[in-house]
């Protein structure tokens, strides 16, 4: 990421509204978000679970004014009839955007741990620097979730059943499940009270990316 803001979601969906919702992230509203000004780039990811389908969709925002600006919020208020048949079906929905405090590491990585957390550590630049040196580490980013450009009640907001919220992010990139695993481990000795607030660590594999600096939307 090259944004000084992000926008971080999660949410359920059903098997049998699979098909729709990834049609409608893929062909419609990752390129609605991204040619919105103040959006850089949309990466989303599948939890490895056979249980349930889960996503994690992250956004990279020029900064975290983006959020409850004038060009998103308007987006936001006018959802298309694809967002209002498909926003009212996602289950477990979270949603958190701020500013990176922290970043490490280079590219991309096909693993990742999207942990939601309350507390940040006390040096979050030391702990990612930490982190991406751990083998097979690609990138290490924390971030501060902004509670009030985040909770702006907004058309898409009302279609919504219930909406979580989270305090930070740490996102750990790396290239295989076994290393992040490794680099949790480091989490747990280096900062164990961020993680005794910490959501689940779930495991997420890259499932789409759209970058508005070399997307062709013609």
């Amino acid at each position: 990421m090259r944004g000084s803001g992000f926008l971080a979601i999660w949410s359920d969906i059903e098997p049998a509204d699979l098909v729709d919702y990834r049609h409608w992230l893929t062909r419609e509203h990752t390129t609605e978000r991204v040619t919105t000004e103040g959006f850089l780039a949309c990466r989303v990811f599948r939890a490895v679970r056979a249980d349930i389908d889960r996503f994690f969709i992250l956004y990279e925002l020029e900064t975290p004014e983006v959020l409850d600006g004038e060009a998103y919020l308007a987006r936001l208020n006018a959802p298309t009839p694809w967002s209002q048949r498909i926003m009212p079906k996602l289950g477990d929905f979270i949603r958190g955007g701020g500013s990176m405090v922290a970043r490490a590491g280079r590219g991309e990585g096909t693993s990742v741990m999207a942990l939601r957390i309350e507390v940040l550590p006390k040096d979050p630049q030391e702990l990612a620097q930490a982190l991406v040196a751990c083998d097979g580490i690609a990138a290490v980013q924390i971030g501060a979730t902004d509670k009030a450009r985040t909770s702006v009640r907004t058309a898409e907001k009302g279609m919504r059943k219930n909406e979580g919220f989270f305090g930070a992010l740490l996102l750990i990139e790396a290239l295989d499940v076994a290393s992040l695993q490794a680099a949790l481990s480091q989490v747990r000795k280096l900062a164990p009270d961020m993680l005794a607030q910490a959501s689940e660590s779930e495991v997420y594999q890259s499932m789409f990316a759209l970058d508005a600096r070399i997307a062709d939307f013609g």
